[in-house]
């Protein structure tokens, strides 16, 4: 805990934005380990591919469009340094209501958890106790949760499309054109990974019944390969392989496969995603509506991360070309 504060003091102070990126990339590793520790394995999960893994990625993009280090401030912001302690001293103060972590007496200890723990595997059938909670007890929290990402990638589309569709048609180069064609053990390495790197992925997807993992994971981490594979061989060939229209389509396709399963569920006479309905075994049918919605769910955030950076990294093409 003590070297996550000092961390986050050195992002707060630091101007150098690559430094930045690179401390927060740290900070949601060592993040990670602590809800290991905490025996939160699928938070960890969560916490590694997404705050350590595709966020840095995401973010050094960004870097790459604008500049490496940060404008000198010409004043001291005084008002929203007050703004950030009351804030913060608010938030402190709400904790101490809260109960302490691990206490036999916190409600969620019980009612919630107990219910959980004892019932979810006669009614669910999954072994991963989070995995049916997120997606059979909360399956509509979690639709939301992916109609949010959805609607965060088409609002980035929406926002860098212009110099995307000028530079739709046009030959564009690698995002990085020493390392395109310089670097060649790099190229190497990175053609013998991508095919694991894209198994894991595929693991993660369809083992989250069993141990940590499922379709948030398992996107982040499909989409890791594609971006991986876009920064050593340029946005060209990238481009060949993914077609970004067809990617943004395939993400709608993720939340319609979701929701439908919902729909299937209320004309078969059950609730809303309630999978009972699915099959003529309860059992069965909580497999079943558990594979389809987590496979949407793989589906869109994958389809929403590769979106976004292509439309960054077509971006920065076009600015590239424009300096030109």
């Amino acid at each position: 805990m003590a070297l996550l504060v000092v961390i986050a003091i050195e992002i707060a102070r630091l101007k150098d934005l690559f430094a930045v990126v690179m401390l927060t990339g740290i900070y949601g590793l060592i993040s990670a380990s602590f809800f290991v520790v905490m025996d939160a394995v699928d938070v960890a999960f969560t916490e590694a591919s997404v705050g350590a893994g595709i966020s840095t990625l995401l973010m050094l993009v960004v870097i790459s469009l604008t500049q490496r280090s940060e404008h000198p401030v010409r004043h001291r912001p005084v008002v929203a340094l007050l703004v950030v302690m009351f804030t913060g001293s608010m938030l402190i103060y709400g904790t101490f209501d809260m109960p302490y972590i691990g206490e036999g007496d916190a409600p969620i200890h019980i009612h919630i958890a107990p219910r959980y723990l004892k019932d979810s595997m006669q009614e669910v059938g999954v072994v991963n106790v989070v995995t049916a909670v997120l997606a059979s007890y909360r399956a509509f929290d979690t639709f939301g949760e992916l109609v949010v990402i959805f609607t965060a990638g088409v609002g980035v589309s929406a926002l860098l499309m212009t110099a995307g569709r000028r530079d739709d048609k046009k030959p564009v180069g690698s995002i990085n054109d020493s390392m395109h064609k310089q670097h060649l053990v790099l190229r190497i390495v990175s053609k013998i990974m991508l095919p694991f790197i894209m198994l894991f992925a595929l693991y993660v997807q369809f083992h989250g019944d069993y141990g940590p993992g499922g379709g948030f994971q398992a996107g982040v981490i499909f989409a890791a390969a594609i971006i991986l594979y876009t920064l050593i061989f340029g946005l060209t060939s990238a481009r060949r392989v993914i077609n970004q229209t067809t990617s943004q389509l395939v993400a709608a396709f993720g939340v319609l496969l979701y929701g439908s399963v919902g729909l299937v569920s209320l004309l078969n006479g059950g609730n809303f995603l309630d999978y009972n309905v699915l099959a003529s075994n309860p059992i069965s049918g909580q497999h079943l509506g558990i594979l389809l919605i987590e496979l949407g769910v793989g589906i869109t955030v994958a389809s929403v991360m590769i979106t976004i950076f292509f439309n960054f990294a077509g971006r920065q093409v076009f600015q590239k070309n424009k300096d030109t």
